[in-house]
């Protein structure tokens, strides 16, 4: 009987640590997590490393002197044409916004264009939106918009340009080092949630991100830099 009764009293020992365990471990996170993660901390890279490119483009001086006029950049660092004279495009982007309040973001986007936009030999190119007026970044707060119906936009001047933008979004485009006149007109963008989820742990929007603030990560000090470092703010 004390050997039964011993034998239960351990069970219900080893029950209780096990529950307590179960209730206080921290869960790790799944390898497709974990994947999701590591892609949208490359992708926040990618994007710093767009944006230092745009800021030592030769040819993009009148990016550089308009660039602090924006409310916010929208960096794709590669958007790549998926056909042949037609069919889809896309990849990926990033927002970092400027506000009273400092600077905001990242949130993570899809846009998707019309191969048609892309010039002959121009197979990817990296693109920046300026999101010029608060209808650009209120645009970016809703599931999805197109550029040019909900949002207008123009192709951005190689060179010193001339005169200000009366436009939501102001575009301009790389491939191979050079200016690429990607046309992205016609353009889907909406949040990857997935992605905005993954880089900061937890199931949010653009609108906690960029407008409530309500999350940062460490991992987008460097891009946050690069873009302080080109509107001239230290």
């Amino acid at each position: 009987m004390k050997t039964h009764r011993a034998g239960l009293a351990l069970g219900a020992l080893f029950f209780t640590a096990a529950l307590v365990t179960a209730q206080t471990e921290t869960p790790t996170p799944t390898n497709r997590q974990r994947t999701r993660r590591e892609n949208a901390q490359r992708e926040v890279d990618a994007a710093r490393q767009t944006v230092d490119n745009f800021a030592a483009d030769p040819n993009l001086t009148w990016f550089r002197d308009h660039a602090r006029e924006a409310r916010g950049l929208l960096v794709c660092a590669m958007v790549v044409k998926a056909g042949f004279i037609f069919g889809g495009s896309g990849g990926r982007c990033v927002l970092v916004t400027r506000s009273d309040q400092g600077f905001a973001g990242p949130a993570f986007y899809t846009i998707g264009t019309a191969s048609a936009g892309f010039q002959a030999g121009v197979s990817r190119s990296e693109i920046i939106l300026l999101a010029m007026t608060q209808n650009a970044i209120d645009s970016l707060m809703t599931r999805s918009f197109s550029l040019g119906a909900g949002a207008s936009v123009s192709a951005g001047p190689v060179g010193t340009g001339t005169g200000a933008t009366t436009t939501d979004f102001v575009s301009f485009s790389r491939s191979r080092g050079i200016y690429a006149g990607v046309n992205v007109s016609g353009s889907s963008i909406r949040p990857t949630a997935d992605f905005n989820n993954a880089f900061y742990g937890r199931a949010i929007t653009p609108i906690e991100i960029i407008v409530k603030r309500a999350a940062t990560n460490p991992g987008a000090d460097a891009l946050i830099a690069s873009v302080r470092k080109l509107f001239g703010v230290k």
